[in-house]
Order: structure tokens, then C-alpha cells, then sequence
């Protein structure tokens, strides 16, 4: 049969079905839609996705533009890392539980830092009383950092950190501590967030004005390429546009605009696309809609390798990849029938499986109600585990590849981020959308309708609006060391004491007036300094001088 024939005899079996369908009258009345409110067809078939060109738009593990995966061998020749985002309280408890993971199975860690770590402030000062550990662990000082990876094999892992106004002096603190512990840096591997232009989109952790954080962050890349081979200096986040309510294709879109803006950064900085692009990594969530979520990794694929080899003129095949680590949805776990949250996880896990991600974290069941307890985080781990040893999943590569939906959803989700594109560059640019706030009302109006759809019961949360009980929580709750903000205090006191105040003065001084002149890279100053006993508030407050603190577009 002819390809023309074909389609015309597709065209026909559709036709007859439609009306043998609407003929029987047996179909209800819905809504038919993503969780992002996507309208979705009964069904799908070749004529649905008749306009693709294989080769082209999907083509083979390992080919470009890489809609079914980087690797060609997929999960058969390395599985996803095991990556569990943790922290709380002192170092001295994240350490332990550092450590704990990794004898769990764990072949990656991810830290998470408290909000005073978050927003630049020593846990001395006064914004930071009664913050100390309460979402993540709490890191001041090169000590702080040394004892926060005591013994943990930081050149047999990698080590991903959550963190981006302070990024270049976490990550100072970091790489000073290892190089103490006689592990160089260009031994280093691991990725760093840094991914400043999410906070003003979604999250709101700022400190200062977008192009002064812009620097930072040039900085860092910069820096990377040159000294650290095996590090991510960036980790492009949708997570965060997802947790404040946008789309999946808003995630895509806005976070994929970001990286775009990070590689103009890099460009105009003077670095070849070629020498750090291959270093730039993406961090997406995974929410409830199986399909929805899938086809957004293999959009993201696609896109990317599309943006870097054909407007950035990348050459290097390793620019055009998108890696990418996924974490489930926080925001889709519930106070109410916690368990029930387990069940969420795991399917939302298995979709960033299906969706070729190359490291996971699983959310705990109780993180919902308080930071996540040892049996929690276990059973996080052991869903990763069960996925990987006992479903199959990782036999095959891209196994859904070739389904009609999938394939027309993948597609759909890559012109919807397109569109959202053009939008963009019509403002002027990502810098100019968010200081007009047009993320945040695109998001904040996608949020409210998705509230509106659970208020008016539209849309169905198990245990919240429908399938309720009233059981006793039966699950453990994580309990802190209450003399872990004592020992922390008292650690920070006593550096600030002994550290050689004028070297510690001098450091100080340097790093202030290259910030101020705003032509030279800060990195090397920032090592310089922290390796004398400088802390992030201490450094972080001297850029709230030097550069002011940035006041939000507020949306209406």
C-alpha cells in the first residue's frame, strides 16, 4: 500500500470509529484534561502524528535531537543515580544521615541549607533567630563545611547542592573544605543550583538585583570551565516553577529560557558555547500526569539540542544533551492520608524513569508535615530501588517511544514552549519579562485555576476533597537535636575569635573592591577569603553594600 493510500485508509479508520463512538453514546461528560488542564483526545493514532519526520524529530537513543535519551545503551549501560535531596539542623546530624543514605543505596548526595544558609546570613544575626535547621542544615564557616563532609568519599561521589544568591560562596566553602581534606578540585564532581533567575520568577530567595547576580553566576560557570572539569556550575530549575503553580509546559518553557539566558551570559563573558555548555545541567519536577510528565523530558530533550546546535552554533555533539536530574513533586503530597503519599512518589518516580531523567530524588511521605524521618526516607529510597530491580522498566530504552499520544503530547509540548519563546524575546528578554512580573502572573494565573478545579471539586485530590477519613497520624516524626543550634553558635563565636583578623581584613577588603570595580572574576578572592575564616553572611552582607538588594515586581 502507498503511503498515500495509507494515510487516506488511517484517515478513513478514524472516521468510522468517531461515529460509531458518537453512535453509542456511552462516553461521560469528563473534563478530559492534563493537570495542567490540557485538553486530551479519546484517542490517538498515525494520523495524529502523520507530520513527524523520524529521523528528525524523534530518531534513536543517542542521536540527535535525542527525544528517546542521551545515551544509547540507556539505563542498561548506567542506571539513574539514587540522588536524596537532604538536610536539617546542624552538620553534625546531616552528616550522620549523609551517611545513612549512602549505606542505603545511595550513589549521589543532593544538600539542602537552611533559610538563613539560603539568604545569605550568618545564624548569629538577628534575621535568623529561630530559623536555624528548620529546612535544611545550617552552614556558616568553612568549619560548619568541614564537618558537614566528614568522611564522605567526595571523590568517589557527586555531590549536587541546593543553593543560589550565596552559590559562589557555599561552593567556595565546599571546594576549600575538600582541598583541606587533601582532595583537589579538578577532582570534584558534582553540580551546583545557581540558578538565580527561578528565584525572581518562582521561589523569591533573592538578595540582589538581576545583572549583579548575573555576574555571580558568569563567574562561576567561568570559573568551572577553567579550574573544574567534572563540575556543574548550574542546574537550570523548573522544580521551583512547578512547586509555584506554573504548567508543565511553563516549566519547560521558563526553565529552558533561563538556560538560554545563562549560555548568552557565557558567550558575552567570552567563553566558546563548546567549552561549557556540556556542563550545564537541568533540574525538572515530576508531578501526578504519567504522560504529561514524560513527554515533557523528551520535549526538553529535543529542545535543547535543537536551541544549542542551531541558534548557538554548539558543535560539540556533548552541548547539545540535556542531563537532568528530577525530584517528585513536593507540592503534590498531603497533610491528610499521608501514606497515600508513597503512592504518589512512586508513579511520579516511574515517570521520570520513563522519561530518561539521569538522577532521582523521591519525595518521603511525611514531608508534608514535618522535615522527613530515617523510615520515610528509607521507603523513599527503597521505591527508587524497586523501580530499578523489579518492574523491567530499565530493560529497554524510551519503551513508551512510538505511542501515538505520547509522540503527539512530546510534540505539542515542544511548540507551546516555542510560543512561549517568541513571547519572551517580544518583552525584550528573560531579565526584562521577570522585572515586569509576566512569569509570575503566567504562573500565578495557572495556579489559581488549577485551586479553582480543587475547590469546586473538578478535579479530584484523594484525601482532601473526596475519598476523607479521619484516622490518627500513625508515622514517625523527625525530631531535631535541640543542642545542635547551641554547638553551631558556639562554633561560629569562636572562629570569628581566633582567625587571623588581619588576614581575614585584608581578604576582605580585596574581594570588596573587585566586587565594586565589577570586572574580574570573584572566585579566586571568595577562596581566598574563605579559607581565612570569612562566612557566607559576612561576605554576602559586604555584596548587600556593594550591589543593594533587589525589591520584587509586585503582580496584580
Amino acid at each position: 500500500m502507498s503511503g498515500l493510500n495509507k494515510k487516506g485508509r488511517d484517515s478513513d479508520l478514524r472516521q468510522n470509529y468517531e461515529e460509531s463512538v458518537a453512535a453509542e453514546g456511552r462516553e461521560g461528560t469528563g473534563p478530559f484534561t492534563t493537570i495542567s488542564s490540557r485538553p486530551i483526545n479519546r484517542l490517538y493514532d498515525p494520523t495524529d502524528i502523520e507530520h513527524l519526520d523520524y529521523e528528525k524529530d524523534i530518531n534513536l537513543p543517542g542521536s540527535y535531537p535525542y527525544t528517546r535519551g542521551i545515551h544509547k545503551t540507556g539505563y542498561r549501560g548506567k542506571s539513574w543515580t539514587i540522588r536524596m535531596f537532604s538536610g536539617f539542623g546542624s552538620v553534625e546530624e546531616t552528616n550522620a544521615r549523609y551517611h545513612d543514605l549512602l549505606n542505603a543505596g545511595n550513589n549521589g548526595l543532593s544538600i539542602a541549607f537552611d533559610m538563613p544558609t539560603l539568604m545569605g546570613y550568618d545564624h548569629d544575626e538577628s534575621w535568623a533567630e529561630g530559623e536555624f535547621g528548620s529546612c535544611g542544615v545550617a552552614v556558616d564557616s568553612i568549619k560548619d563545611m568541614e564537618i558537614l563532609l566528614q568522611d564522605l568519599p567526595l571523590d568517589k561521589i557527586t555531590t549536587s547542592m541546593t543553593i543560589n544568591s550565596p552559590a559562589p560562596v557555599i561552593w567556595a566553602l565546599f571546594i576549600a573544605a575538600a582541598e583541606k581534606r587533601g582532595v583537589p578540585r579538578s577532582a570534584l564532581a558534582g553540580t551546583l543550583q545557581n540558578d538565580i533567575l527561578k528565584e525572581y520568577i518562582a521561589q523569591n530567595e533573592f538578595i540582589f538585583p538581576p545583572r549583579d547576580s548575573m555576574k555571580l553566576v558568569t563567574d562561576t560557570v567561568e570559573f568551572a570551565t577553567n579550574e573544574m572539569p567534572n563540575w556543574n556550575p548550574i542546574s537550570v530549575s523548573g522544580y521551583h516553577i512547578r512547586e509555584a503553580g506554573s504548567t508543565s509546559a511553563q516549566e519547560l518553557a521558563f526553565t529552558l529560557a533561563n538556560g538560554i539566558e545563562y549560555v548568552r551570559w557565557g558567550i558575552e563573558r567570552g567563553l566558546s558555547v563548546d567549552s561549557f555548555a556540556p556542563r550545564i545541567s537541568f533540574f525538572f519536577n515530576c508531578h501526578n500526569d504519567f504522560f504529561e510528565e514524560i513527554a515533557k523530558f523528551r520535549a526538553a530533550r529535543r529542545l535543547w539540542a535543537r536551541v544549542m546546535r542551531e541558534d548557538f552554533g554548539a558543535e560539540m555533539p556533548r552541548s547539545w544533551l540535556m542531563r537532568f536530574h528530577t525530584q517528585t513533586a513536593g507540592v503534590s503530597l498531603t497533610e491528610q492520608q499521608p501514606e497515600v503519599n508513597l503512592v504518589r512518589v512512586a508513579i511520579q518516580a516511574l515517570a521520570g524513569v520513563l522519561g530518561g531523567t539521569q538522577s532521582l530524588h523521591t519525595d518521603s511521605m511525611d514531608e508534608a508535615i514535618a522535615l522527613p524521618s530515617d523510615k520515610a526516607v528509607r521507603l523513599a529510597v527503597r521505591t527508587q530501588q524497586v523501580i530499578l530491580h523489579e518492574t523491567g522498566v530499565a530493560n529497554t530504552i524510551d519503551p513508551l517511544g512510538g505511542s501515538y499520544f505520547l509522540e503527539k503530547l512530546t510534540d505539542d509540548m515542544e511548540k507551546e514552549a516555542r510560543a512561549y519563546f517568541e513571547r519572551i524575546e517580544e518583552i525584550g528578554g528573560v531579565i526584562p519579562a521577570l522585572e515586569t512580573g509576566y512569569f509570575q502572573k503566567e504562573i500565578a494565573d495557572a495556579s489559581a485555576r488549577f485551586q479553582r478545579e480543587v475547590e469546586s471539586g473538578e478535579r479530584t485530590i484523594v484525601g482532601v476533597n473526596d475519598f476523607i477519613t479521619d484516622e490518627p497520624l500513625e508515622i514517625p516524626i523527625l525530631k531535631m537535636d535541640p543542642a545542635g543550634e547551641r554547638r553551631h553558635l558556639d562554633r561560629l563565636k569562636k572562629l570569628k575569635s581566633e582567625r587571623d583578623a588581619d588576614a581575614w581584613g585584608e581578604a576582605m577588603r580585596a574581594l570588596e573592591r573587585a566586587s565594586e570595580v565589577g570586572n574580574e572574576n570573584l572566585m579566586p578572592l571568595i577562596l581566598d577569603a574563605v579559607n581565612v575564616g570569612a562566612t557566607s553572611g559576612e561576605i554576602c552582607n559586604m555584596w548587600r553594600r556593594v550591589y543593594g538588594e533587589y525589591q520584587e515586581h509586585v503582580v496584580v
